[in-house]
């Protein structure tokens, strides 16, 4: 079923039934292409899938992965750790605006090719601005440049998200230890979720991901980097299935400068908390009361 067929479904529905009952009764159609199975018809929200159901679902999944693209994957269920709110802070002093941060978000998350797409946008500024509107993304000669400055925007993983209040079938939410996910079986790519975002950082897959087999990412999570149907709202996942075993996100491990921090904000020796004491640190749109995890910073 096409995405305008399914809209128009679930606006005829809706009419009588209540179209956030009905979507989230027939959500599973977000992702169903000519090959529907009864596996999919009866797929239920990710939160409400016993250790068999979730076994299944993951078996399926690589299994696609291998029989449309050539490549054997190995998709997890990464879970959260205990004792762990994860934090993101970019020191604006040095970012230089190279986008090695976004070449390995677009590689590590299993990005659509042709598009270049990737959850990280640098905005190149004039220097002494905060004026986002009058910032540059489509930059092309060397960096970094005289009288400018840098600031990359991604996800800020709102304790008080807007997209995860917007969503009519709760396909996204706010996990454990801080990270906001998207159960990508279940969004049914109404993108109300990329509306209420206050920094643009939902992508809406228009078109299924083109990755030659050797460039795919084989070491994935079910709700992280698995390659992601057409159709559905993904987004950065603080790189969780990388995270949430103990590195780094791809992101900060690939920043040249080193101007991007993570770690546990609830760790009192950690990095994170040492910058948020001791440097100059803002919150992008602070004024909205999303309460994000993710911080600015100036070393003066």
């Amino acid at each position: 079923m096409n995405e305008p067929t399914r809209r128009n479904l679930l606006k005829g529905v809706g009419a009588a039934a209540g179209l956030a009952a009905v979507a989230k009764a027939i959500s599973p159609l977000a992702s169903w292409g000519s090959g529907i199975t009864l596996e999919e018809i009866l797929q239920r929200h990710y939160k409400q899938l016993d250790k068999d159901e979730l076994e299944a679902l993951i078996a399926r999944l690589e299994a696609k992965t291998k029989e449309e693209y050539g490549a054997t994957v190995s998709i997890e269920d990464r879970r959260p750790q205990p004792d762990v709110t994860f934090a993101f802070g970019v020191n604006l002093s040095i970012c230089c605006g190279c986008r090695k941060c976004a070449e390995a978000c677009h590689v590590e998350n299993n990005h659509d090719r042709p598009s270049e797409n990737t959850y990280i946008t640098v905005l190149e500024l004039e220097a002494g601005s905060m004026d986002l509107a009058s910032g540059h993304a489509d930059y092309d000669h060397e960096v970094p440049q005289d009288g400018k400055f840098y600031m990359p925007v991604q996800c800020h993983h709102c304790m008080d998200a807007p997209c995860v209040k917007a969503c009519p079938v709760e396909a996204t939410w706010n996990e454990a230890d801080g990270i906001v996910v998207v159960d990508y079986e279940w969004c049914i790519g109404c993108r109300y979720c990329v509306a209420a975002c206050p920094y643009h950082a939902r992508r809406f897959n228009w078109k299924k991901p083109e990755i030659p087999a050797d460039e795919i990412n084989p070491d994935q999570a079910c709700l992280s980097n698995r390659i992601r149907p057409v159709g559905v709202v993904e987004k950065c996942t603080f790189c969780l299935q990388r995270t949430r075993r103990g590195l780094q996100p791809s992101c900060a491990e690939a920043c040249p400068t080193g101007a991007r921090l993570f770690g546990n904000l609830l760790d009192p020796d950690s990095d994170i908390r040492t910058m948020l004491a001791n440097k100059r640190v803002f919150i992008l749109k602070e004024d909205l009361g999303t309460e994000p995890l993710f911080y600015y910073y100036f070393d003066e």
